[in-house]
C-alpha cells in the first residue's frame, strides 16, 4: 500500500478518488463510472430502435440527461482537482470525455427546425463514451507497446497483400472480364481485398473455370492475411510481459494507480513522494 498523506485540501481528496484506484473511494468511483459508460452506451442502442424510441422516448431522454449531467460533473471534477488543467483537457481521454459529454447541449444551443435532423446527428457522438473503457483495461498499456513494436513488421506484410492484391485483380479483369462484374482493374482489386479479408459480397462473382480456381486461391490466402499480424503482434505482446516481469523481478518494485496532479502521469512507486515525470510532489 502507498504512504498515506496529510490532507491537502478537497481538491487533492477529489483527485485522489477519481484519478487512482488503489483506494477505497477510488474503486468504487471506477465501478461506478463503468456502469454508468456501459448504461450510456445502452441507451444510444435503444433510441436507434424505432418501436423501442416510440414507445419509451421520455424515459429514455430523462435517462440521457441524468448520465449527461453526471458525465458533466465527472468532466469539471477532473478539470478543477488537477494543477495543469490543459494536460488533461488536451489529452486523449480530456477529448473523448469532453465529446461524450456535449452533444445534448448542442442539440439546444443550435435549435431550429430547419437542422434539427442535422444536430440530431450529433448525439451519436456519445458513443465515444465507449472509447472510456479503456482506461478499465489492464493490459492496454503493454498491447500499445506491442503494437508499437510490430508496426513495421505489420507494414511490410500490409504492402505486400496489397501488392498480391494489384496483382491477382488484374489476372481476374483479364480472365474474367465485364460479363462477370469485373468492369475495370480498380473494381477486380476492390473484389480481390474483399475476398481476401471476408468472403466476398456477392455484388461480383467469377463465373469461368479459371476465375473460379485463383478465387479459391485468394480465399485460402484470406486466411493468412487474418493469421499473420494476429501472430505477429501476439508475439510482441509476449516480449513486452516477459521484459516488463524480468523488471520487476529484478528491482522488486511495485507501482500503484496514483497520478500525478500536475502531468497526471500514473505507474508511481509506492515509496515515491514526487512524480518520477515532472518532480512535483505526488
Amino acid at each position: 500500500m502507498r504512504q498515506n498523506k496529510p490532507d491537502k485540501g478537497w481538491k487533492y481528496k477529489v483527485h485522489e478518488i477519481i484519478y487512482e484506484a488503489d483506494t477505497p473511494l477510488g474503486k468504487w468511483f471506477d465501478i461506478l463510472l463503468f456502469v454508468l459508460i456501459i448504461i450510456s452506451v445502452l441507451l444510444v442502442m435503444l433510441e436507434s430502435v424505432k418501436w423501442i424510441d416510440a414507445e419509451y422516448h421520455e424515459i429514455l431522454f430523462i435517462l440521457e440527461w441524468i448520465v449527461t449531467i453526471l458525465f458533466t460533473i465527472e468532466y469539471i471534477a477532473r478539470v478543477i482537482s488537477i494543477k495543469q488543467p490543459k494536460k488533461y483537457i488536451f489529452s486523449f481521454y480530456g477529448v473523448i470525455d469532453l465529446l461524450s459529454t456535449i452533444p445534448l447541449y448542442l442539440s439546444y444551443i443550435f435549435a431550429g427546425s430547419q437542422v434539427l435532423l442535422a444536430i440530431r446527428s450529433l448525439r451519436l457522438l456519445r458513443v465515444f463514451r465507449i472509447l472510456k473503457l479503456v482506461r478499465f483495461l489492464g493490459e492496454a498499456s503493454q498491447l500499445r507497446k506491442a503494437l508499437e513494436a510490430s508496426r513495421a513488421k505489420i507494414t511490410v506484410f500490409l504492402f505486400a497483400v496489397l501488392i498480391l492484391s494489384v496483382i491477382l485483380g488484374t489476372l481476374m479483369y483479364l480472365i474474367e472480364g465485364d460479363e462477370a462484374g469485373f468492369t475495370s482493374i480498380p473494381t477486380s482489386i476492390y473484389w480481390t481485398i474483399v475476398t481476401l479479408t471476408t468472403v466476398g459480397y456477392g455484388d461480383i462473382a467469377p463465373i469461368t473455370p479459371q476465375g473460379q480456381f485463383i478465387a479459391t486461391l485468394i480465399m485460402l490466402v484470406g486466411y493468412g492475411v487474418i493469421a499473420v499480424p494476429t501472430g505477429i503482434v501476439t508475439v510482441e505482446f509476449g516480449k513486452k510481459s516477459q521484459e516488463e516481469k524480468k523488471i520487476g523481478d529484478k528491482h522488486f518494485v511495485h507501482v500503484n494507480t496514483q497520478a500525478c496532479r500536475t502531468c497526471s502521469k500514473e505507474g508511481h512507486r509506492d515509496d515515491a513522494t514526487h512524480c518520477y515525470n515532472c518532480g512535483s510532489e505526488l
